[in-house]
């Protein structure tokens, strides 16, 4: 190796310059910018055939979603909080353009309004822009007939309300014109009571609604209270056997004090976490705490 090689090989690196330190940055910075945005928008898109509630902090409890089309029991005793998940859940997808059918057996459909406007929603707008119908109906309206020769039960709904026919057909439904893509029942509870001492009719009955709901595609929440101890009792609990889903709401007591919680007992068809989790009703709505676990034996 010459004497000039050895000196340019021992020549010091050019000085840094800050000029084009900072031009490589932004380039780098520009590129993975525009890597990020290709990938975002490569991602899968959400599975159209699962559902949220938007009730924060409960979706998370759901690997994907409630699946489309099931019949799910809402179920908790008194001050659990049943109906306000059930209204908020209607809310939230007639916030966002869905069809949702509220059926009352409980309250009117003024106070389930005034309710709702406790929490800072608007129902009268969705209800004027026909995302929201509030129904409300007496349990006396439901009336059955058994047919002696068959053994089954002939009429199935309403004995004053001419928007019902023997196969459940139109129903409430389409006197609406509604193709509802939520329907939401108050209470099961209300309408087992007219059935007392002839459950099997009211096992029939349950069926016949679960396999009408199949064939509209509405995707259904049933709220239901389960009867106190002591109290009068459908003994074969066929809610919880036909459903596809049920959500338990708690009122758990603590000594002399109260708190909610909520669990997914069963979702047919979606992965979920199984544990009972803590849940508040706040002036907004109800939240949901996925993470915060209720340990320790509650009294229910």
């Amino acid at each position: 190796m010459t004497n000039q090689e050895i000196k340019q090989k021992k020549k010091p690196a050019s000085p840094f310059n800050l000029a084009d330190i900072t031009s490589s940055i932004k380039q780098d910075l520009k590129k993975g910018k525009q890597e990020n945005k290709s990938n975002k928008n490569s991602q899968t898109a959400p599975d159209d055939s699962y559902m949220f509630t938007g009730i924060e902090g409960f979706d998370a409890l759901l690997t994907k979603g409630i699946p489309k089309g099931l019949n799910i029991i809402l179920e908790g005793k008194s001050g659990a909080g049943k109906t306000i998940f059930a209204l908020q859940l209607a809310v939230y997808h007639a916030q966002n353009k869905k069809k949702c059918l509220f059926i009352s057996f409980e309250e009117s459909e003024e106070r389930l309004i005034n309710h709702m406007e406790t929490f800072g929603w608007n129902p009268k707008k969705l209800i004027e822009q026909g995302h929201l119908i509030i129904k409300r109906y007496l349990s006396t309206d439901i009336y059955y007939e058994e047919d002696h020769d068959s053994g089954n039960v002939k009429a199935m709904m309403a004995r004053n309300s001419d928007h019902v026919t023997l196969d459940l057909e139109p129903f409430i439904i389409g006197s609406e014109g509604l193709d509802p893509d939520i329907i939401i029942i108050d209470s099961l509870t209300s309408i087992a009571s007219t059935f007392q001492g002839k459950e099997h009719n009211y096992r029939f009955y349950l069926e016949r609604l679960f396999r009408f709901f199949e064939k509209i595609g509405s995707t259904n929440f049933l709220i239901y209270e389960p009867y106190s101890n002591g109290a009068l009792q459908l003994e074969t609990q066929c809610e919880r056997f036909l459903s596809d889903g049920i959500i338990v709401l708690y009122n758990a007591r603590h000594g002399n004090i109260r708190e909610n919680a909520i669990e997914i007992l069963k979702m047919r068809g979606a992965e979920h976490e199984k544990k009972i989790v803590a849940m508040k009703i706040t002036s907004e709505g109800i939240k949901v705490y996925p993470e915060q676990e209720v340990f320790g034996e509650m009294e229910i």
